[in-house]
């Protein structure tokens, strides 16, 4: 069968077409779709077991609709910008233009199902699901007069928040030791580090250090990204388990169920991932092997905060830690953490790389993130920071 639509307007046969739909309140109507993309520079060059990064790149999407509103969306990625932005504005637009942004899960279940779901279940196709997906959810939350958090029925009390700005691969081990007994001296009680080097007696050196100087009362959590196999992780367990290490985080490729599950069988120590895990199924199908005791799913890589809600009710049910990757920076997540139903205190991750991208910051007071009081998902780019920052030649804008 030959597509005979033309190029950009790809629609699916399980996607209503927009004519076809309830527009509801006239205000709330979708009449543009803007994207654009900001290179933000990070204050000193960092590095884990896969990438060397000088700057974060934050891709954006501005939502406006007939009232005058504008939601946003984001996302945060090492690079390429522009494959985002192009899904957005060459497939994703046709569906959400002259549309209800009030119908955020239809809305959410009429892109996934477009043609581009053969393309990609996961990545760059689904990342972008997100970004509009928050920004439906930013402009909710802006009309309900009301914080996200408040939205999704979530206490205003502060949110205990871990740091991860400290612990990074190409640090020296002085340098290493210096910076985390510098976050304890800022009032941190929760920090991690990122191991993975090619030699695993590197790391449990490393991790042995950083214990003697931190103390035993600060939680310590490690990140392998991605970079072990089983062989390695087992030999490196008993060391970690001798710094009571809170959690070992991604120790292998995100795709290999049973060596995470293995793994978890065989130690005391907790087994996170998330950040590299794309949606509901695939978080459900490691819940169920018992391959992880910490979920982190993040915002920006499973289908926004419509997905990201269902994996976190998923989680609580069954009494596991949630503790999101922040690849919004914690934007979002300051608001999601903490809205679900769960006897498991919540947590978020704290990285102030993007905090002058925003025009509400976070707000963080001895290892406490306060929640954020303006309505809306606290995305809204900063007009002085999309000056500076923003990247030439990335994203387009799209009208009715």
């Amino acid at each position: 069968m030959t597509d005979q639509t033309p190029f950009g307007t790809a629609r699916g046969l399980l996607s209503a077409h927009g004519a076809d739909l309830l527009r509801g309140d006239d205000g709330a109507v979708i009449t543009s779709v803007e994207t654009y993309a900001l290179a933000v520079p990070l204050k000193r060059p960092i590095a884990d077991a896969t990438a060397a990064l000088a700057h974060w790149t934050v891709p954006v999407v501005e939502i406006r609709t007939a009232d005058g509103r504008v939601g946003t969306g984001i996302s945060g990625i090492h690079c390429a910008p522009e494959l985002l932005s192009d899904v957005i504005t060459s497939y994703y637009a046709d569906a959400l233009l002259d549309t209800s942004s009030e119908d955020i899960l239809g809305t959410w279940k009429r892109l996934y199902w477009l043609p581009t779901h053969w393309m990609g279940r996961a990545g760059v196709i689904h990342m972008a699901l997100a970004m509009v997906d928050i920004a439906l959810w930013d402009l909710a939350a802006q009309r309900a007069g009301m914080p996200l958090w408040r939205l999704l029925g979530g206490t205003p009390d502060s949110v205990e928040a871990y740091n991860t700005d400290g612990g990074w691969l190409n640090l020296t081990d002085a340098d290493l030791v210096r910076d985390l007994t510098s976050l304890i001296d800022r009032g941190w009680s929760r920090v991690k580090i990122k191991v993975g080097r090619p030699d695993w007696r590197e790391d449990a050196r490393r991790a042995r250090a950083v214990r003697r100087a931190i103390g035993d009362d600060v939680t310590l959590m490690c990140d392998a990204n991605q970079r072990w196999d089983l062989s390695t992780a087992n030999k490196i367990m008993p060391a970690f388990e001798e710094v009571a290490m809170d959690w070992v985080e991604e120790p292998f490729h995100a795709d290999d169920l049973q060596a995470h599950a293995r793994l978890q069988a065989s130690t005391r120590l907790d087994v996170a991932a998330g950040e590299s895990i794309y949606s509901y199924h695939q978080f459900a199908s490691f819940v169920a092997a018992d391959a992880i005791r910490v979920v982190q799913a993040d915002v920006t890589r499973v289908g926004g905060v419509t997905e990201w809600l269902q994996i976190a009710s998923h989680a609580a049910s069954r009494g596991l830690r949630l503790a999101p990757h922040a690849g919004d920076m914690m934007q979002v997540h300051q608001h999601l953490v903490g809205t679900v139903l769960s006897e498991v205190p919540p947590l978020v991750e704290f990285i102030p790389w993007t905090q002058e991208a925003f025009v509400e910051r976070s707000v963080v007071r001895e290892g406490l993130m306060e929640r954020p009081q303006s309505p809306g998902a606290s995305t809204a780019i900063d007009p002085s920071a999309r000056a500076r920052w923003q990247i030439p030649g990335v994203g387009g804008t799209r009208t009715v």
